[in-house]
């Protein structure tokens, strides 16, 4: 009985060591990282002026104002996305030390040994041990540590994430309290307006029904202001939401404050597209699935594990077992092979995917801030120019040289170009840190 089980055994070890000759390479290779087809084109018609790029400038010192630097520092300890994707840092870590010590010998403790009558003998500790002769271990290991290095891409992208969200949403909390500013100032107009048109119209200059038109425009000022007003309390929640702390007003500075660097540099973009985390991400996925594959393809072959039993017939039989379980189960393995491959695929095609949007959103950052700064000008100018309208107008109201339906058609105009440059600043300022979050800013 031994010696045909010894034949049997050592059949089945050459037949799997001609297999290993012919397709082992597929589960010993090692990952290696895709060449990234980055042209000088990838932002776009925009080319690169300087090697550098403002994406490698430290968040603090991107941002100079301290009351925005200080709700970051909170954010970064506070933010529960951040915070639970550290912890799938630890998570990935553990995962990747399990790894490795599967490497290792297991052992089991019973409580009392027991003899069968025979010499054969049962111990109180069983010790058992898997060697990896066709990668199985080997892959495993690699295949977390993919997701380990993917796990911490992930943390950084979470952070830029989270700084260029804090600095976004700060920012539109400047921009609607300058509108909210505007506002008010108007209501002010506005009021005034009523009592000329009111005394104007005791003065037999005006109707009833021109005091009334006045009226009404006043009364949706101010709802604009109560409407300004909440859409602030809003944006305050969301910061608070961001900061992980309950509504509060936030302590802020002013939107004219903001300083908007003279220069964009980009980088080249090879450089700078292949080290954002979300790239880097998507290829250490990569990693995982092509390591997924080439375990899926090392489950082909038989799995060898030494026992610390001394029943030496107990033990052939479980390494004879072991040796053509494969055999069996050959469909099955042929089907998760298959699944592992279309895997790793996708995650060629979404990293493929990934670098095109990573120079997609550097295109769009740079377009959202040229258009703004083109714009800055004429805002400038075209308010410069009703607020004289509004006061010649007013002036010859006065006089009863014109309308009020043209007094209120110029403020109308000035209180829409007024709010209309102050959202082209914050659409310049957002461009600019949306630039420098897609250049991989704030993610170190």
């Amino acid at each position: 009985m031994n010696s045909s089980i010894l034949r049997m055994l050592r059949r089945v070890a050459v037949t799997a060591a001609i297999a290993v000759l012919f397709t082992g390479c597929g589960i010993y290779t090692t990952f290696k990282s895709p060449q990234y087809a980055i042209s000088d084109k990838a932002y776009g018609d925009i080319a690169a002026a300087d090697s550098t790029s403002m994406g490698e400038i430290g968040w603090r010192e991107f941002f100079s104002d301290d009351k925005l630097v200080a709700l970051i520092d909170t954010a970064l300890v506070n933010n529960t996305y951040l915070q639970s994707a550290l912890l799938k840092v630890e998570e990935a870590q553990a995962s990747l030390q399990a790894s490795k010590l599967a490497y290792l010998p297991s052992a089991e403790f019973s409580p009392a040994a027991s003899f069968n009558g025979s010499r054969d003998v049962q111990l109180p500790v069983s010790a058992s041990w898997e060697v990896d002769l066709f990668g199985s271990l080997r892959n495993a290991k690699r295949g977390k540590l993919a997701a380990l290095l993917q796990s911490g891409e992930y943390a950084r992208a979470v952070r830029s994430q989270l700084i260029a969200t804090v600095a976004s949403t700060y920012y539109s909390l400047l921009a609607l309290d300058a509108q909210r500013a505007v506002y008010e100032q108007t209501e002010q107009s506005w009021r005034q307006n009523v009592e000329v048109t009111r005394r104007l119209m005791e003065a037999g200059r005006y109707n009833a029904a021109s005091l009334s038109q006045t009226e009404a425009s006043y009364c949706s000022i101010r709802n604009n202001l109560i409407d300004i007003n909440q859409q602030i309390r809003q944006t305050e929640n969301q910061l608070c939401s961001l900061l992980g702390q309950t509504p509060g007003t936030i302590d802020r500075g002013k939107l004219s404050e903001w300083q908007s660097p003279s220069e964009i540099s980009t980088g080249i973009p090879v450089a700078v597209l292949s080290n954002r985390p979300d790239v880097k991400q998507a290829e250490y996925a990569l990693a995982e699935a092509f390591y997924a594959t080439n375990k899926a393809r090392s489950a082909f072959y038989p799995a060898l594990t030494i026992s610390g039993s001394f029943d030496i017939r107990t033990t052939l039989y479980e390494a004879i077992g072991s040796l053509l379980q494969p055999l069996f189960k050959r469909g099955e393995l042929k089907a998760n092979l298959k699944i592992a491959k279309a895997q790793q695929q996708q995650a060629e095609e979404s990293f493929r995917q990934t670098v095109v949007d990573a120079g997609i959103e550097v295109n769009d950052a740079l377009v959202s801030i040229e258009c703004a700064r083109a714009k800055r000008q004429n805002y400038t100018e075209q308010v410069g120019h009703l607020q004289d309208a509004v006061k010649s107008t007013q002036l010859l109201m006065k006089n009863g040289s014109t309308t009020y339906l043209e007094v209120l058609t110029a403020q109308q105009t000035l209180l829409e170009a007024q709010v209309g440059e102050i959202s082209n600043r914050l659409s310049e300022i957002s461009g600019v840190i949306s630039l420098y979050q897609a250049l991989g800013g704030g993610a170190e």
